[in-house]
Parts: C-alpha cells; structure tokens; sequence
C-alpha cells in the first residue's frame, strides 16, 4: 500500500474516509426509501448489477481481467459468502427497521473482528482489548433490548449482518493480495447482486420502477459506488490504524438523516447503546495501536 505521511496527508486521508461514510449512509437512506415502492430484493439486485458494470468497465480500463482465477481461491470464495450474507441481512434490516438502529449496529464490528482475529488467526488480544469488546456487546444489548417492551426480532437482522460483514473482513485478510481494488469491488457487488436475487427469488413481486423509483435507485447506486471509491482511496494511502476511527462518522451522519428524513427519534437506549459500541470500538483502536 503506497502510504504517505504529514498534516496534510492526514487530512485528506481522513477527509476521503469521512466522505465514503457519509457516501455509505446516503446510500443506506435512498435504499430504504427504495423499498418502501419495490421489494427489497429487487432494489439490492440492481444496485449490485449497476455496481458490477462500473468496476468492471473500470477494471478493463486498467488492463486488469474483470474475472480472475484468484476469484476461486477458497479464502475469497469463504469471503464472498460472508458478503452475501452480510449484504443480505443488513440491507433487509435497513429497509425493515429505524435505520438509526442499524446503523448502530452496524459500529460493533470492528469488535466482532477483534474477537475472531483472536479465536481463528491466534492473534495477541489482552484483557484490556477484551473488556472493550465486552462492553461493546454491552451496548448492543441496550440497543436491541432483548425481553423488553420496546424489543423487536427485526432488529436482529443487523446483528446477523453485522456478522457477515465481520467474518468478510476476517476472510480478506487470507484472500490473494493480487486482486486490486477494482477487482475486489467488482466481487462486493456482484453478491450484492447475488443476495439480492436470492431475496427477491423468495419473495417476489418485482416490478417495473416509476421515474420517482428509478430516481431512487439511481441515487442508491450512485452513493454506493461513490462511498466504496472514497474508502479504497482513504484505505491504499493511509495508515490503517489512522484511517480507521474514522469509520465512525457513519453513525452520525445515519442518525441526522434518519431524523431529518424518516423523522424517527432515537431514544434513549439507542443512543447509550451507541455510544457505548463507539467508545469501547475505539479504545480497541487505541490499544491495538499501543501495542
């Protein structure tokens, strides 16, 4: 990875990651408003086919194969189930449930990682790193509110998703390091695509877009491709370690939409819970960079 350093590098790596957050929860609102006129599967579907036309046509462009055999090696074909059901999962769960909760969900998974970096590659976790992780499952239990009143089982659709996306970040890290980014976009969205077959094979009812639809879906895709460019581009010229709290800034920006939008209002529990799955995914941070 071609890393710089200095201020000003800084603050553009961080601006670029900042951006593809931002990008991501633009993405997760036309989503949501996009399955509210047409089955979820079927808005994932187009989305993932848009995505896989784009890096692919980028990956040509680059003289780079749009297919290439490492596409069957057994870490990345482990990867790409993950994806989809990561993919799967949180998409039902964005067009389901408060996409302020999901979103929220969605923080606790760089704690997931820690923990199976731990359990599956033997990584060095101390007690410390642990405990965070611990109190970040803490918070995601103040989130979801299990045995409560104010309890719901579709909120359990983000942790599933949750888990997928961390168990395809824990699968990348055995994938081949020959695939480029373009490649490895073209792969996220082609399961997309997948996932979103496989859900509107079971539910049905596809339909053709009006021009308010089509507009949607358009903006779906556009800020999907736009936050995956952002944060390849923050990822290969940025120290990891620096770059990656800034992941973040997701949250905020999901929960401003999702009351000036949807006008849901957070309660409580949901912002306690946040906040505890933030500090606890940052002190991680913190710590994993100490050592």
């Amino acid at each position: 990875m071609n890393t710089l350093t200095g201020p000003d590098h800084n603050l553009r790596v961080a601006a670029f990651m900042t951006a593809s957050m931002a990008g991501f929860a633009v993405e997760d609102m036309f989503l949501k408003a996009a399955a509210r006129q047409m089955p979820p599967g079927q808005v994932i579907l187009i989305v993932g086919l848009c995505g896989m036309l784009v890096f692919g046509l980028m990956a040509v462009l680059r003289g780079e194969p749009p297919l290439p055999r490492a596409f069957l090696h057994r870490a990345l074909l482990i990867r790409s189930g993950f994806e989809v059901s990561g993919r799967l999962f949180y998409s039902l769960a964005i067009a389901l449930t408060p996409l302020s909760t999901t979103s929220a969900i969605l923080q606790a998974t760089p704690l997931v990682v820690v923990a199976g970096a731990a359990l599956i590659f033997g990584e060095r976790v101390g007690w410390r790193r642990w405990s965070a992780v611990a109190v970040g499952f803490v918070g995601v239990l103040i989130i979801l509110r299990p045995g409560v009143e104010g309890f719901s089982a579709l909120s359990l659709l983000a942790v599933a998703g949750m888990i997928g996306f961390a168990g395809r970040d824990l699968a990348t890290r055995a994938a081949p390091k020959v695939l480029s980014n373009r490649q490895l976009g073209l792969a996220g969205f082609a399961m997309l695509a997948l996932a979103g077959a496989i859900l509107l094979a079971v539910t049905g009812g596809a339909e053709r877009p009006d021009l308010h639809g089509a507009g949607l879906l358009a903006g779906t895709t556009i800020f999907a491709i736009l936050g995956y460019h952002a944060l390849t581009s923050a990822m290969r010229t940025g120290e990891i370690s620096f770059v990656t709290p800034f992941r973040y800034t997701r949250l905020v920006f999901a929960l401003i939409l999702s009351v000036l939008i949807f006008a849901e209002r957070p309660d409580a529990p949901t912002l306690i819970g946040s906040a505890l799955v933030v500090a606890s995914g940052l002190y991680a941070l913190a710590r994993a960079n100490r050592r």
